[in-house]
């Protein structure tokens, strides 16, 4: 996995730090100017990642499962690092085990996840699954490391990832909008979605007792036989 992946879904989890900083008075005589708009709370949207609530959810499910399916694989080396590089006073099993508490975890994530997926497509009127399906896909591709990837490489990422807040609070945020609104309830990529042009009809035809229009474009006429002498 190249770390421009593993940061993209590190991108989402900053915060703005720093505070606006306060803007002096305008001179005398002059109007002032309209106020920036307020930061938002999280950082712009990384390329690549869905924008509505649905597919944003099946994004992060993807990219949770994908982190605890590399569990088994890349634990070998995470115990070989953290073996080589010892805080002083702490003891090996009580790291060892922050990772196994986050496996624990995650399963629980992945299940509320689950839930909140589920109670959109039963409340879709439409089948919206194949769409999450890529959604989780999308996700899950993440953690596809190319040859170059060495397993120290793998297990370092692995080791400083976090699941993004975003996916938490969006997952809680659809399962109530899906379970609420019911029949009502549509995903962003519906309600965004332009309707489709009506089917085109044909002309209607002439009344059969009015004669019918004459063609554009005229048969050639055949020239007239030759009589016989």
């Amino acid at each position: 996995m190249s770390a421009a992946a593993i940061a993209l879904s590190l991108f989402l989890q900053a915060q703005p730090a720093a505070a606006e900083a306060a803007q002096p008075p305008p001179p005398a005589g002059e109007t002032p100017a309209e106020p920036a708009p307020p930061a938002a709370d999280e950082p712009p949207w990384p390329a690549g990642v869905p924008h509505d609530d649905y597919q944003l959810v099946a994004w992060c499910y993807g990219m949770l499962r994908g982190y605890l399916d590399l569990h088994d694989e890349v634990m070998p080396e995470v115990t070989r690092i953290e073996t080589a590089f010892r805080p002083p006073g702490r003891k090996l099993s009580d790291d060892l085990k922050v990772y196994a508490d986050m496996q624990k975890a995650g399963k629980a994530q992945l299940k509320d996840f689950q839930a909140a997926l589920t109670a959109a497509e039963k409340a879709s009127l439409r089948p919206i699954n194949t769409i999450g399906a890529a959604a989780v896909a999308k996700g899950h591709s993440i953690w596809e490391a190319g040859p170059s990837v060495t397993k120290a490489r793998m297990a370092q990422e692995w080791m400083s990832w976090a699941l993004p807040a975003r996916c938490e609070t969006t997952a809680r945020t659809l399962k109530q909008r899906a379970t609420l609104l019911g029949a009502g309830f549509k995903v962003n990529a519906e309600e965004d979605a332009a309707p489709a042009p009506p089917p085109a009809q044909a002309p209607a035809a002439p009344p059969s007792d009015q004669p019918a229009p004459a063609a554009t474009a005229e048969a050639p006429v055949s020239p007239p036989a030759d009589k016989p002498n």
